[in-house]
């Protein structure tokens, strides 16, 4: 039986197939580890499966019957590749499993502030609405996304989906590709500072490197629309948070809808958390990616990661 050691099961939630690892070998599995508990954990482990925690080359080296590192994410910024390629230790990650979850969040982001839920909800509830002399309220306007300029940064998988359901929305989908390399001929391809001047909608879908780090600040948010709204469920880093606070209260964008942040948990000095005009901007705790069916789908992946390493070794 291998031993097989789960670092961060906290950060993957109550989902229900996560016993079926049990299946490889004996499974301990610890809701947080803490840097300096990591060695400890893993020193006897053949099998590590870990989201955030980082697994560097000073922790490999205490860790001699390591043969498998599963990361339960697609970012592999915290492992060290190269050590464990030195090692012939195998990195496998998971794809492709959260690519509904957070265009379904992106969407139902944008739509709180084109409908304004949060203010009618409050509205009704607060008795108001009891107290009306028509059958509706009209409070802060409602408006459609039929017919907006939806500008995507990074069309790979997320973002061709977010692009889909815009375009049943009638929406104008256009795109930026940070990488040059995503070319998608069934809509219109513009530069950054196009799409950024021209969309009514910016929803970020690329990952963190070093051509998207702040990416979007001061200059870039100067170029967008009044009314436009920025939309981040993606990295942290490629927004700069204080340039987007700022143009939240000088009316400089519509409003935002951001998912991650550059420090997470978010700090509670955040811009962000002390902006004026609260109701433009909605925050979430980085889970539109975490949709009950993208977390046993990412299971499964982990299952089957582990299984073709097995595989591949008899």
């Amino acid at each position: 039986m291998m031993e097989i050691v789960i670092l961060d099961a906290k950060t993957l939630g109550k989902i229900p197939n996560l016993e079926k690892l049990s299946d490889f070998g004996n499974v301990i599995s610890y809701e947080t580890t803490s840097p300096k508990e990591t060695i400890s954990r893993i020193a006897d482990a053949e099998i590590i499966i870990t989201n955030k925690v980082v697994i560097d080359k000073n922790v490999m080296k205490h860790c001699p019957r390591l043969k498998l590192i599963c990361i339960s994410a697609t970012g592999m910024n915290n492992v060290d590749l190269e050590t464990a390629r030195q090692k012939g230790i195998e990195v496998k990650n998971a794809v492709g499993y959260s690519s509904h979850s957070v265009a379904q969040h992106t969407i139902a982001s944008i739509l709180q502030l084109y409908n304004q839920l949060s203010y009618y909800d409050s509205y009704i509830k607060s008795g108001k609405y009891s107290q009306s002399d028509i059958f509706t309220h009209y409070g802060p306007p409602i408006t459609e996304l039929h017919n907006k300029i939806f500008g995507i940064i990074g069309l790979g998988n997320i973002g061709k989906t977010v692009a889909k359901i815009a375009s049943g929305f009638e929406a104008k989908v256009k795109y930026y590709s940070t990488s040059g390399k995503n070319i998608r001929n069934e809509y219109p391809q513009l530069s950054l500072e196009e799409l950024l001047s021209t969309s009514d909608i910016i929803s970020i879908h690329a990952p963190l490197n070093e051509r998207t780090r702040n990416l979007i600040s001061n200059e870039q948010l100067s170029l967008m629309k009044s009314t436009a709204i920025l939309v981040n469920a993606s990295r942290g880093g490629i927004v700069n948070e204080f340039a987007l606070a700022e143009a939240i209260d000088t009316d400089q964008i519509g409003g935002a809808c951001i998912d991650v942040f550059e420090n997470e948990p978010i700090k509670t000095d955040n811009p962000l958390l002390n902006v004026k005009y609260r109701e433009k901007l909605v925050l979430s705790p980085h889970n539109a990616w975490a949709s009950i069916e993208a977390r046993t789908k990412l299971i499964d992946i982990v299952y089957q990661n582990i299984e073709e390493f097995i595989n591949s070794k008899n």
